[in-house]
């Protein structure tokens, strides 16, 4: 069987991401980890808006009505809010500029996809977040007999107790966690600043039982990902994104109030922030907590 030919497309994106975003643009690991998940989802909406393989896509596939069709998508289909849809188009953006330089033959086309403007609209509303009462709901959804329950309940603990961004999260290592006192995790956030936050002691327990289970425990493989997928690969924002959703729609039989709130991975970031407000944490504190939290 012959093997198939990378395409102008396919090269060009290998270039975006291995030389121009980190070499030339300097750009950070999380920007072009948002550029990475933006250009997959654009990958497969002009996938299937063109009826081909994502492999077999070409240059002349980017063009300003197709991308136009993606960024509606995400708004209808994704309910992705007006901030989300702008920062995908400015990911493009940037690709398009990119192409420009490497395929002047292609100007036209994507001097037409530059032009695309970013969308106005009120002020986004404000986040949500979850109550005490809802928050034990969610938990308390969750099979922790199941092996991959196990390893959900001391996700979302982790998350609802430090406030991390989903990025810190997967990416934490065993070695960033400190499981005895003061028990504490290692989060490495935007522009790779490292920060340590404390945890509770029964985070921490429910981290080094999910620790020895995976890998017979924190000196047997320090530098593995604390959180596997089920095929024991790094778990994925979407991954998270979609088990969040998955345990608050089982949850709202138990708090109904859920079924009113638009939530998402960062709305457990803000509940954190809020319930330390609460709690009479300042300011200052919480902000240097959770990584000058934006």
């Amino acid at each position: 069987m012959k093997a198939r030919q990378a395409t102008g497309l396919g090269r060009s994106i290998v270039r975006f991401f291995q030389e121009y975003l980190p070499t030339l643009r300097g750009m950070s690991r999380h920007t072009i980890q948002s550029y990475r998940d933006g250009m997959i989802l654009f990958l497969n909406f002009a996938a299937r808006d063109c009826g081909r393989r994502v492999e077999a896509l070409e240059l002349a596939d980017i063009t300003a009505d197709r991308v136009g069709r993606f960024l509606a998508f995400l708004e209808t289909d994704r309910n992705n809010a007006i901030p989300t849809r702008n920062a995908r188009l400015a990911a493009m953006h940037t690709f398009a500029r990119f192409l420009v330089a490497e395929n002047p033959d292609h100007m036209a086309a994507l001097q037409q996809v530059l032009g695309i403007p970013f969308k106005r609209g009120a002020r986004a509303a404000p986040i949500e977040y979850l109550e005490t009462s809802e928050i034990e709901a969610l938990l308390a959804g969750i099979d922790r007999k199941a092996r991959m329950g196990q390893r959900d309940y001391a996700l979302f603990s982790l998350m609802f107790n430090t406030g991390a961004r989903v990025q810190e999260i997967i990416n934490l290592r065993v070695r960033d966690v400190r499981l005895e006192p003061p028990c504490q995790v290692r989060l490495a956030g935007k522009g790779n600043k490292v920060r340590l936050c404390p945890i509770w002691p029964r985070t921490a327990r429910l981290l080094k039982d999910l620790i020895r289970k995976q890998y017979g425990g924190q000196e047997g493989a320090p530098d593995q990902p604390v959180f596997l997928n089920g095929r024991g690969a790094t778990m994925t924002r979407f991954g998270v994104r979609y088990l969040l959703q998955k345990y608050i729609t089982a949850s709202m039989n138990a708090a109904p109030t859920l079924a009113g709130k638009r939530i998402h991975p960062h709305s457990l970031r803000h509940t954190t922030a809020i319930h330390l407000l609460k709690a009479g944490v300042d300011f200052a504190t919480i902000s240097q907590w959770l990584g000058h939290a934006s």
